[in-house]
């Protein structure tokens, strides 16, 4: 081998690497290659049950949740409250703590009644930030629809809740109010209760069921006990602007709601703002009677609809009851409209 030139030994180191490849491939090298590389690629794939989605897929997860649990079954309310005949119109504008706010009913003798017309504004008012001329303009509105629906001029009435009631603009209502030819009337959160109830709470559930109304300002709880209309005030769904604890409101709310005797707490007839955020979920149709999901249900961003969740859940765990039903159609002012002769 000494005597051979590079040339030469480089020669023979390529025929010995000829020869050894093809004896591989004669003798199935080929076949285990291949079969080596697809086992590995193989293993690679299983090192992991997780592949990354393609676009516009949901990566996979052990769970979920929803803003609302609305596939969850409630029984249905299947009650329909008896239509007014031979009904004369009549309006009422409610200056609330969260707005102005109209309300048509027709009504009969009987103070059968059904709601022809609702509009919803917002005043300010508890921010106390509307004007005189703001107060006047929404006023105009609000009369001026009500006259051209056919509302007589003299059945229509004004009604500033107790909520909108603390705040200091009230007194600048009124007295516009006044300019106008109208009368204001102001109610208590007792008697804002009652008339609640007078138009919520069907005659045939006044011995089996309570009346709820959660408004910005207060809470009123009412029902009919021994003939006579028992009403009372708590926190609204506002208190957090107060800075007052969730934990304080929860306690306050359960210890009112244990006064509601046990034999009205199957049902809760409730009204207000946050139940009608929780009801516009579940609505079926244009069904007047909206049957609500237990509290725990519902996932609200706002911070005024958390808080008047933490008051729903206060009611609903300190009674047990059964079942809250959200009234569309219902308002304290149109339960100051059926106490009118």
């Amino acid at each position: 081998m000494k005597r051979l030139t590079v040339a030469g030994r480089l020669l023979i180191t390529a025929l010995i690497l000829a020869a050894l490849y093809f004896g591989f491939k004669q003798f199935g090298g080929q076949q285990a290659l291949e079969s080596m590389a697809a086992k590995s690629q193989e293993e690679t794939s299983n090192t992991s049950a997780y592949k990354t989605p393609e676009p516009g897929q949901t990566e996979p997860s052990s769970s979920s949740e929803d803003n609302y649990a609305t596939d969850t079954a409630v029984p249905a309310f299947n009650y329909q409250a008896p239509e007014p005949v031979n009904g004369t119109l009549k309006g009422v504008v409610e200056l609330g703590a969260s707005g102005f706010n109209s309300f048509i009913i027709k009504v009969d003798p009987e103070k059968r009644w059904k709601l022809e017309k609702a509009e919803f504004g917002n005043s300010l008012v508890l921010e106390n930030m509307a004007t005189d001329e703001d107060i006047r303009i929404g006023l105009k509105k609000y009369i001026g629809s009500m006259l051209d629906y056919g509302v007589d001029g003299k059945n229509i009435h004004f009604v500033v809740s107790s909520g909108a009631a603390k705040a200091d603009v009230t007194q600048k209502i009124t007295r516009v109010l006044k300019s106008l030819n109208y009368q204001v009337n102001q109610v208590t959160p007792e008697k804002e209760g009652q008339l609640a109830l007078k138009s919520v709470l069907p005659a045939e559930f006044t011995q089996k069921a309570f009346v709820t109304d959660i408004g910005s300002g207060n809470t009123k709880i009412s029902w009919m006990e021994s003939g006579q209309t028992k009403a009372l005030e708590t926190y609204g769904a506002k208190y957090f602007q107060e800075g007052v604890d969730n934990e304080k409101v929860y306690s306050a709310v359960s210890g009112m709601a244990r006064q509601i005797p046990s034999n009205l707490r199957k049902t809760c007839f409730i009204i207000g703002g946050v139940p009608f955020e929780m009801a516009k979920e579940v609505r079926k149709g244009k069904e007047r009677y909206t049957v609500l999901h237990a509290p725990d249900a519902y996932k609200l961003d706002n911070a005024k609809s958390k808080a008047g969740i933490n008051i729903y859940k206060a009611i609903a765990d300190a009674t047990g009851t059964e079942q809250f039903v959200f009234d569309w159609d219902a308002n304290f002012t149109i339960g100051f409209l059926l106490g009118l002769p």
